[in-house]
């Protein structure tokens, strides 16, 4: 990718950033659920605008890598949202407040991820058994992902998080949506809102240890996996204030991202193996999967996790109410 094409990017990126920031700054209340899915639409239609800029402007393959990575990172993203409810909970954010924690949190959690995606890139082109590596780590987190539905056991308060409230002056409470105040004798104290986005920010990188290995598996360029991720983040926080209260609806949801990993952890087993110069098993033939196959598996996987999650929503509505 050129450097023209990485500067133009990132300087759109930053304005979009901006812009959701100014809107912050003007609210006075609780985001409205008309609200949020007018800016949960807003970011859809800007990915998918890019999508198509990626197709048409730099070729299909590089456009459909996009679109499978966009996808798979907003998916797996979805269930970090069950760990932000956890953490609103767990530190009884102000209702008010929430949206500015989100905001920082993920903006946090964007600079790290980038981090790690360029760290990621490296070691895959140093490193040919790093498919290997990837591949089994997906496969490990399918698998908890399946059999672990104990969601408050995602969320544990890190030791970056202890080390805040050790360091910081803190309030004993919160004061709106401020981060910072000044006490009585005019000293600077932090609010219980910067640990909080310190939860959310560094959450948010954990998951990504599972979620960066995932895109991976689809494409290896930097500026895709780089822009994905973004795309996906800046919807998040909109996405949480609009289907907040559908996330326990959503039964099947881990079942269908278990499945996706387990994907994704067997395409790159199998690409690492082609690697090696390894094309078969026995009389079994490893295939070749290409990313328009990753793409229509994933999007019905998705698909048929949510249809089935509100169908069973609906049957056990009408139990309940027959009983």
């Amino acid at each position: 990718m050129s450097p023209s094409t990485w500067v133009l990017t990132l300087l759109f990126l930053a304005a979009v950033v901006v812009l959701d920031l100014r809107v912050i700054a003007r609210r006075t209340g609780e985001v409205t659920l008309a609200s949020a899915a007018r800016w949960v639409l807003f970011y859809v239609a800007l990915a998918l605008a890019f999508g198509v800029v990626l197709l048409v402007g730099l070729g299909g393959d590089l456009g459909t890598q996009f679109f499978a990575g966009y996808i798979t990172e907003y998916s797996l993203s979805v269930d970090n949202l069950f760990v932000f409810v956890i953490i609103m909970h767990k530190f009884a954010v102000p209702g008010p407040a929430r949206d500015k924690v989100l905001y920082i949190g993920i903006l946090l959690s964007m600079a790290l991820r980038g981090v790690f995606i360029l760290a990621g890139a490296a070691f895959i082109s140093a490193a040919s058994w790093s498919f290997y590596l990837f591949g089994a780590l997906l496969l490990y987190t399918a698998y908890t992902l399946l059999v672990d539905d104990d969601e408050d056991a995602d969320f544990q308060e890190y030791g970056i998080v202890r080390g805040l409230r050790k360091v910081l002056p803190m309030t004993d409470g919160y004061a709106g949506d401020a981060i910072v105040v000044r006490d009585a004798a005019g000293k600077r104290r932090w609010t219980p809102l910067v640990i909080a986005i310190a939860s959310i920010g560094v959450a948010n990188v954990v998951f990504a240890l599972d979620s960066i290995p995932a895109i991976f598996g689809l494409t290896q360029d930097a500026f895709v996996v780089i822009t994905a991720n973004a795309f996906a983040l800046m919807g998040l926080r909109q996405l949480y204030f609009l289907v907040g209260g559908l996330l326990e609806r959503l039964i099947y949801l881990n079942i269908g991202l278990s499945a996706i990993l387990a994907f994704i952890g067997v395409k790159l087993v199998i690409e690492a193996l082609h690697g090696s110069g390894v094309d078969a098993i026995g009389s079994w033939v490893l295939p070749e999967i290409g990313i328009v196959t990753s793409l229509g598996f994933i999007v019905a996987v998705l698909a048929a996790a949510t249809v089935a999650s509100l169908a069973k929503g609906r049957l056990d509505d009408r139990v309940t109410e027959a009983s």
